[in-house]
Formats: structure tokens, sequence, C-alpha cells
């Protein structure tokens, strides 16, 4: 079968900006499309690493602490399509994806390596931050379909590659929705240490060909590009990989489709945030559309997806729960969070007696495929969240047995940084 035409390049020798086409990092209804497309085609995208190379293959967190929050995420698009009006449902087929092709070596990750990192709490946390308050940075080399790293021994999976961003533009009336409910939340605690979210930021914007006064008025309005949200957006779904179709409302004549944030591997949750495993590649799409499909199928605030069937084919697991009390010992009610939280706990401690650092448990529960589960949200007052680990992914027997756990040589360990 003939490779897609490549109609978003990326030049690995140029930055992000300096591109042929120029894609953005923001949402905004005015950015225009850099491609337009018809119903029906297929194509190919390049899409960059979401710090643009700021993030090393060394032995060094300071990169990571002190990663560009205000430059993320750099996205690949839009795609105008063809005909496409509110209302209608656009239909997304990844076709395939993966590391930027023949280029195994390199200073862009994609480059035959990729990273998972933590940010330090006080720029943006990660799920554990109380407990792992520092930045931390792990390099993964890849082999094939195989993630293996020097900073984290005796583990090697198969990733489970997949797009972490994808959305449709909002329109003006939903762009502004997002801002005032988002503003009203930071209004709620404004000096909190991470922020409750991220307001719109002039600085450092990348609006694709947008210029002068247009640029300066789209430039601080428009919403950064953390958070899902109606337009489906940073969701990190691991199981978005080859053979998914996702139906994404659409909003703005062309529907100006985009994506980013391709991970060669991730956990379920993203629990590390900086990230999954990171990494520059590629994606083939196709796009067709459902006319009038928001209101025929009732998808008016949501993305919905059939998941594709390649994945990792593990068949035992070795499973932790949590439920809704503190470390402290204090009861919430129903508290999804944190049970969630505690079943992750729970995972760390335990691989900790196998001579893992905690951040290298850490590490591994961001990065592999882990599932994770709501396993019970009424039976007052605990919910109960589970964490299930594929047990082939260590190259040693990691169930409990009478024998007592092994003990794995820590290597280097984890890269470290603080302020």
């Amino acid at each position: 079968m003939s490779m897609p035409q490549r109609l978003f390049p990326l030049d690995s020798s140029k930055k992000f900006t300096d591109q042929q086409i120029v894609g953005h990092n923001r949402w905004h209804p005015d950015i225009p499309a850099a491609v337009t497309v018809k119903p029906g085609d297929t194509f190919r995208v390049d899409c960059r690493e979401w710090f643009d190379g700021a993030i090393h293959n060394d032995d060094s967190a300071d990169d990571v602490r002190d990663a560009p929050l205000t430059t993320v995420h750099r996205l690949s698009g839009p795609f105008g399509v063809e005909g496409a009006e509110p209302g209608d449902l656009l239909i997304v087929d990844i076709l395939d994806l993966g590391p930027i092709p023949q280029e195994d070596s390199g200073p862009l990750a994609g480059q035959g390596w990729g990273y998972t990192g933590v940010f330090p709490t006080r720029t943006a946390g990660g799920f554990l931050t109380e407990q792992f308050p520092d930045a931390y940075k792990v390099i993964w080399d890849f082999n094939g379909q195989r993630a293996t790293s020097r900073h984290v021994p005796q583990v090697s999976f198969t990733g489970i590659t997949h797009p972490g961003l994808m959305g449709t533009a909002p329109s003006a009336e939903l762009l502004a929705r997002w801002n005032r409910r988002e503003r009203a939340l930071i209004a709620t605690d404004p000096d909190r240490v991470p922020p409750l979210a991220l307001p719109p930021e002039p600085q450092d914007a990348i609006l694709g060909s947008l210029s002068g006064a247009d640029f300066d008025r789209a430039a601080a309005e428009a919403a950064r590009t953390a958070p899902p949200r109606e337009n489906g957006g940073n969701q990190d779904i691991k199981n978005f990989t080859r053979g998914t179709r996702v139906f994404y409302p659409v909003f703005v004549p062309g529907a100006n489709l985009s994506m980013g944030d391709l991970h060669f591997s991730q956990g379920d949750g993203e629990i590390t945030f900086c990230g999954a495993i990171e990494m520059g590649g590629f994606i083939d799409l196709h796009v067709d559309l459902i006319k009038g499909g928001m209101d025929t199928y009732g998808v008016s605030e949501n993305a919905i997806f059939m998941p594709g069937n390649v994945e990792p084919q593990y068949s035992e697991w070795l499973a932790f729960s949590g439920t809704s009390v503190t470390l402290g010992g204090e009861q919430r009610y129903l508290d999804s969070h944190l049970s969630y939280q505690r079943a992750c706990l729970h995972a760390i401690d335990y691989l900790t007696k196998f001579g893992y650092a905690p951040e290298q448990a850490y590490m591994i529960l961001g990065a592999a495929p882990i599932e994770g589960r709501l396993s019970g949200v009424v039976d007052i007052p605990n919910a109960c969240a589970t964490v299930y680990i594929p047990t082939a992914i260590f190259d040693f027997d990691v169930r409990p047995s009478a024998a007592g756990p092994v003990q794995v040589q820590r290597g280097p360990g984890v890269p470290r940084s603080s302020f």
C-alpha cells in the first residue's frame, strides 16, 4: 500500500515556527485552515513533540523543571474539510501512526527515543504531586514497537501509539463559554499552586497564518490546549490507536481539525502529566462527514469513538485497588479521584519492595500500558478505583510468592531536579 499524501510536512532540522506550514498552539475559531481536504480523503500529517525539542535525551531533569509551558501544544493543522458545517459530525479514522519515519537517532523526541516526565509542583505538578513535588525525567529507547529505559531497568513493553490531542475548532460562543467557566474556577483560589486552570496567555501564542491586529485579538482570547473539552482536545486516551474511528462535533465551517502530542505509549490517566512517552512522528488519517450528525446522534458536547483493535496483547495482570480515604485517614464521600490516587500509590509501594525507587515505579505507571478503572462508584462512602499492571512488562516474576520479592538493580535511577 502506498504512503498517503503528506499534507502537513515538518522538517526535523527546523523549529515548529520555521516550517513551510505553521500550525498553532491555541484554540480559536479564527485560526485559518492551513490545509483543505475533502470528505473521503486520506492523508499523512507530521506532528512535532509538544515542547518542540526543549526536552533532551540526557540524564538531567532540569529541562523538565524549566519546560516552557506557555508554548504547548504544537498542533498540526487546522485541516479544513470541504462541506463541513456546524451541526455535522466529522468522522476521523486513524489509519496508522508512529515515530518520525527513517530517523532513528537525533535530538528530537521521536527520533528513536521518547521521554516521560513529571513537572514540579511549582509549575504544573502531576497526579501525585504531593508525593513527588520535584521534576523527574525518564528516557525511553524505541526498538521496533518496544520501549526500554536506562533509567528504569528490567522493564520492557510494547507501545500503544496514539495521538494525545486531536479536535475541532470551537465556535466563538463555545470559546467564550470555556473562558468564562475556567476563569470562574480560577477565581475560587487564584493563588493556588499549581493553578486550577490556565487562562488565555498571549505570550508564545502560535496562531497559524494570523498576523497583525487579528493575531493580537485572537491571542488574547484563544484557549490553552492543556485540557480536554467539548471539541475533543487533549483527552490523552491511550486507546486512540490504529483502527480507531472518532466522531467529532463540528462547531465552525470546515470543522478545522487539528492534532498532535503523539505518544509511543501511556498508562491510563497519564498520571505523570509530562507525560506518557512523548514523541514526534506521523499520523495517517481518513475523514468523512455525517451531515447534521450532532443532532441526529445527540453529540453536542463530546466526541465519541470506536477504539482500534491493535494494542499490546497482555493476558495476565496484577491489580491494585484504592478507596476514598486520604493518607491521613480522613474519609471522603465517593471521591473517585482520590481512590485512583490511592490505587496508584498502592502499586508504587508494592513495586518498591522489588528494589525500585518510588519515582521509578511512578514512571512505570505513567508510561506502560496499564489499565485504570472505576470499579465502584455507588457503595457509600467509598468509591473504588483499580490499577492493572501487565505482569509481562517485567523480566522477573512480579507476583507475590512465598519466596519473597526479587531485587532489581536500580541502575542510575531517575533524573531529578528541584528549584
